[in-house]
C-alpha cells in the first residue's frame, strides 16, 4: 500500500494503491501557477496505470475538492466501478456542474459492463460504519459527516479511514475540510478508533482544522498536508504545523518548494517514508494529449 498525494495548487487530489487496486480522492484540476491540469492527469495516470481503479472519493463539494473537470477527467480516464459523496445539499454551480457531470457517466455506462456507481454518505443514515464491497484490497470505516454537525459544507466532508489488505498494508485517515467543532465530536464518539498511521491534514492544514484531542487519537506516524504555494488562506497555517509536529515524527505539506511537490508515502519497516516527486513538464498546445 502506498499513497501518492498530487500538487494541484490551492485544492486536494489524492490516490491510494493497495494490492492490484486503486482509490482516488478528490478532484481539483485546474490549470494554476506552477501546475497545468495535463501535467495533473499525466500523474495520476502514471501512478494508477497498472491498476483497477475501484472508486473516487468526493470529499466535499467544494471546488477545491470538487473540481468538474477534475471529476469529468477522472470519470472518463480511469472509469471507477463508483463515486463517493457526502450525502447533504449544496445550491452551488459548482455541485450542480459536478453532479450533471456524474450523472452523464452514468448513462454513457448504463448499458456496458461496467456501470458507474453511486456511493452517498451520512453517518446517520447508513447501516455500519464499515462500508463492505467497495474494494478487495481495502478496508473503508467512515466517521463522518453527521446531520448534527453539517452547518456548513466543510462540515459536511466525508472523514474515511482506507486500511490496506496487502502485506504492506496501513491506514489512512482522509479529512476533507472538517473543522474543530465536528472533530471534537468524532473524537468523543469515536476515541480509538481513529488511530491511523497517515493522516491528511483537515482543510489544507488550516488552524480551523486542527483538534488536539482528535489528534491525540489518531497518534499519526506521517501527516500529509495539501496546500498552494503562496496560497492566500495562509495554508498551511504555522500554529497548525507546530501541533502536528508535536504528535506525527514527520510533517510534509505539497507546498514545501517552490514550483510545489507531490508526495509519495510508503511504510519503511517500522517508519514511514515520504518521497517528493516533481510533475512532469507540461505539454506544448500543438502535444496531442
Amino acid at each position: 500500500m502506498d499513497v501518492f498525494t498530487l500538487y494541484v495548487g490551492q485544492g486536494s487530489l489524492a490516490a491510494v494503491r493497495s494490492g492490484r487496486e486503486a482509490i482516488i480522492i478528490d478532484a481539483h484540476m485546474p490549470t494554476a501557477d506552477h501546475v497545468t491540469q495535463e501535467q495533473i492527469e499525466d500523474s495520476l495516470r502514471a501512478y494508477v496505470r497498472k491498476s483497477h481503479v475501484r472508486g473516487l472519493i468526493i470529499t466535499g463539494l467544494d471546488r477545491d475538492h470538487a473540481h468538474p473537470e477534475g471529476v469529468d477527467s477522472i470519470l472518463t480516464h480511469h472509469q471507477p466501478d463508483w463515486v463517493m459523496y457526502p450525502k447533504c445539499y449544496k445550491d452551488t454551480d459548482c455541485a450542480s456542474e459536478v453532479f450533471d457531470t456524474i450523472a452523464r457517466h452514468e448513462r454513457r455506462r448504463e448499458r456496458t459492463s461496467r456501470p458507474l456507481n453511486r456511493v452517498s454518505v451520512r453517518l446517520d443514515q447508513l447501516q455500519s460504519r464499515q462500508l463492505s464491497g467497495l474494494a478487495e484490497y481495502l478496508n473503508f470505516e467512515v466517521f463522518s459527516p453527521h446531520i448534527e454537525d453539517m452547518d456548513s459544507s466543510n462540515n459536511s466532508s466525508i472523514v474515511v479511514k482506507l486500511t490496506g489488505r496487502d502485506e504492506s498494508g496501513f491506514s489512512y485517515l482522509v479529512t476533507g475540510d472538517t473543522e474543530t467543532e465536528r472533530w471534537e465530536r468524532i473524537s468523543g464518539l469515536f476515541g480509538m478508533h481513529l488511530h491511523s498511521d497517515v493522516l491528511a491534514a483537515p482543510h489544507h492544514g488550516a488552524r480551523s482544522g486542527v483538534s488536539p484531542a482528535a489528534l491525540l487519537h489518531i497518534a499519526p506516524n506521517t501527516v500529509i498536508i495539501s496546500a498552494g504555494v503562496d496560497s492566500q488562506f495562509e495554508h498551511p497555517h504555522p500554529e497548525a504545523i507546530r501541533v502536528y509536529q508535536r504528535v506525527a515524527r514527520h510533517v510534509f505539506s505539497t507546498n514545501a518548494v517552490d514550483q510545489g511537490t507531490c508526495l509519495f508515502t510508503r511504510r519503511k519497516g517500522n517508519d514511514f517514508e515520504t518521497t517528493l516527486v516533481a510533475h512532469g513538464p507540461a505539454r506544448s498546445p500543438d502535444v496531442a494529449a
